[in-house]
């Protein structure tokens, strides 16, 4: 009995929780559609309509997984049929091979029949000739029996005459005998051959029938299966559709993560792909990584871009929405002094520029989309000028792409491998020598395999720009 309410309460559990994932996909599916993503963005803090955005487009990738699971599933199922309609396609036309063949051999040997049947005619016109001579010649013998013996001398000049003749007589009968069992053998023969023709062309036109009706039958099995492959097309079309709707809708949503960030005018996916094949025909490193690294980077704390330093000799600053002071908001000792030698360059005032706030332990700092420390800036500043022609800027999404794209590049990723581009996004996150740290494992399952993931998706979705 006790068994049995587990088993009850077990299924009502299930039942339940069936039903509140269920109800959390629809909520989900109307709260992030996108002008309600904006309504709520408008009354929410920056670092709440952060944690929406975020929760949204992992919604959508979530959503956009599960129509591509049923898009390469309708995409077997149509090479499957494809593939049978090849190979009935094979069928149908080496039957209509074997139907041909045969006919011309049944042709051949109609003729063959012909010709024996003529042969056959011949002979018997044959036969009765020799039946006709033989007749003639046994007449002459037993007309020469029934002279009497004086006709007979009287006749002939001498008695050896007669039986010279007599003898000449017998052996034409033998030989007109040999000669008509002759032409009768060669009757049996020939009418032998004809039945055997007749039963081989009979043979043939059977296979030519069953040929014939197998023939239809893979023409219908493939006008079936053509059927079916139009509707797997019709079912893949639709997939397809789906999958593009929920990719462009990901797509808005991660434009307004980059709005997040500092970036002055968003890029859709499409312009930062484009500026990431820019990029990459400078560093070889592979957009679809870039753009990863970049996306992971704007997810790393609750408050990128959404501090000010208040104090350069301390460090300390302030959140922009609330005003509450940090300790910890830039490092004085590393960065910056290269941070106010980079807003003076660029015209911003040093205590009006967000940059990220810190983090439950480090210092923040890190400015722009790219989520570059001011000191590691000033690394590449020079290269980006020399590159651009213009003063390098964290906050431009373009530099901050191709500064992302030389760190990378550097350590690894310009191999386009998965161990180079998996270093080169570990080295970027927590440097070069992250793999001696003793939270190496958590680097690895925290940044780098997420980062590999996010690439593979946005193969995806450059397959479908492209």
């Amino acid at each position: 009995m006790r068994n049995k309410v587990v088993i009850f309460l077990l299924f009502l559990f299930f039942l339940s929780t069936v039903a509140l994932a269920k109800a959390e996909a629809e909520n989900l599916e109307e709260t992030c559609n996108l002008n309600t993503i904006e309504n709520q963005c408008n009354v929410l803090s920056a670092s709440e309509c952060r944690v929406l955005l975020e929760k949204c487009e992992q919604y959508y990738s979530a959503q956009s997984d599960e129509i591509a699971k049923d898009l390469n599933k309708t995409e077997a199922e149509k090479k499957t049929l494809e593939n049978k309609i090849y190979s009935l396609n094979k069928k149908v036309k080496n039957l209509s091979y074997q139907i041909s063949q045969s006919n011309v051999i049944i042709k051949d040997l109609g003729i063959q029949i012909e010709d024996t049947t003529g042969s056959i005619v011949n002979t018997e016109s044959e036969i009765d000739s020799s039946k006709r001579k033989l007749g003639s010649i046994l007449r002459s013998i037993y007309e020469e029996d029934q002279k009497p013996i004086v006709e007979i001398l009287l006749a002939e000049n001498s008695l050896s005459g007669f039986f010279d003749n007599l003898a000449l007589l017998e052996s034409l009968t033998s030989k007109n005998k040999d000669l008509l069992q002759n032409i009768k053998d060669l009757k049996i023969n020939l009418e032998d051959q004809k039945v055997s023709l007749d039963e081989e062309k009979e043979d043939l036109e059977n296979m030519v029938e069953i040929q014939t009706v197998q023939k239809q039958q893979n023409s219908s099995a493939k006008k079936e299966q053509e059927y079916y492959l139009e509707i797997t097309e019709e079912e893949y079309q639709k997939y397809l559709g789906e999958k593009e709707t929920v990719d462009q809708k990901a797509s808005e949503v991660r434009a307004r993560i980059f709005e997040l960030i500092g970036v002055s005018k968003a890029p859709t996916f499409g312009e930062a792909y484009e500026i990431a094949k820019y990029v990459e025909s400078i560093t070889g490193v592979r957009p679809a990584f870039l753009l990863a690294v970049l996306t992971q980077e704007s997810n790393i704390g609750k408050n990128v871009g959404q501090c000010y330093l208040s104090n350069s000799e301390t460090g300390a600053g302030q959140t922009i929405k609330s005003g509450k002071i940090l300790s910890k908001v830039m490092k004085p000792t590393r960065d910056v002094q290269p941070f106010l030698t980079i807003t003076k360059e660029l015209g911003r005032d040093p205590y009006m520029t967000p940059v990220s706030c810190p983090m439950s332990s480090g210092w923040g700092g890190a400015m722009g989309p790219a989520q570059f420390i001011p000191a590691t800036w000033m690394i590449y500043r020079d290269e980006l000028k020399e590159i651009t022609g213009s003063p390098a800027d964290p906050w431009d999404i373009k530099d901050a792409f191709l500064a992302a794209g030389l760190y990378l590049s550097k350590y690894g990723a310009q191999k386009q491998t998965y161990d180079g581009e998996f270093n080169a996004a570990l080295s970027y996150f927590a440097g070069p020598g992250w793999y001696k740290s003793s939270y190496k494992n958590v680097y690895q399952r925290d940044y780098g395999y997420p980062i590999m993931s996010i690439t593979k998706r946005y193969e995806s979705d450059i397959a479908k720009i492209k």
